[in-house]
């Protein structure tokens, strides 16, 4: 369809349950506490949150109501500045820096399982790598150069030519067997190429006059 310029949207992550909360200013460059957002039991919101990746159009995080997919809140989520930051008195809420028309604000965020929080993070840090990589390719002169061929060897036998085979035991069994029997020349023993002797025949009978 011409005109047509709507990417695929890819699910990352989906909770269907977390919990946003109003924080206070941040007090200290040590980070954010959540036991200092008051009664978590009492979020400012509830519903699902989906983290989506839109190709060239970046990711996103999603605050939507989980009936009627109405849009609570948005957080694009750029990897080279995360808008996702870990609270340091626990692992199941979050920070989220929103921006809209330039304005900055920023969420707590939190979920009810540590499994949830667990994925959410491997999902964000997957993203982030796979982000930073694609924005950072590896320079082709960067790679090890290949060593040069040497000449190729012509190991084929030219005419004339001729090349043995040394097995191992069976020059110690050849040696056995000519000094039991004696060499091909010097003894009365006979052997067959095998190195298995025979006996002489026997003298012929004196005939009958």
């Amino acid at each position: 369809m011409e005109g047509f310029d709507d990417e695929i949207e890819s699910i990352l992550y989906i909770a269907r349950e977390c919990s946003v909360y109003k924080i206070p200013p941040l007090k200290a460059n040590e980070g954010h506490r959540a036991g200092e957002w008051g009664d978590l039991a009492q979020p400012l919101w509830k519903g699902r949150l989906r983290f989506i990746d839109k190709g060239s159009k970046g990711a996103a995080l999603l605050f939507e109501d989980g009936t009627t997919g109405e849009l609570f809140a948005k957080a694009d989520y750029d990897p080279l500045k995360p808008a996702v930051e870990a609270v340091i008195d626990s692992s199941r809420y979050f920070v989220i820096r929103v921006e809209d028309a330039g304005k900055k604000a920023y969420i707590g965020m939190g979920f009810a399982e540590r499994s949830d929080s667990f994925d959410f993070n491997v999902a964000i840090q997957d993203y982030t790598k796979r982000a930073k990589a694609a924005l950072n390719p590896p320079s082709p002169t960067s790679e090890t150069p290949a060593a040069p061929a040497g000449p190729k060897k012509d190991y084929t036998l030219k005419e004339g030519q001729t090349f043995s085979i040394s097995i191992p035991g069976r020059e110690k069994k050849a040696n056995a067997g000519t000094s039991l029997l004696g060499s091909g020349s010097g003894g009365s023993g006979i052997s067959m190429g095998g190195g298995i002797p025979l006996l002489p025949p026997p003298p012929s009978a004196p005939k009958r006059r």
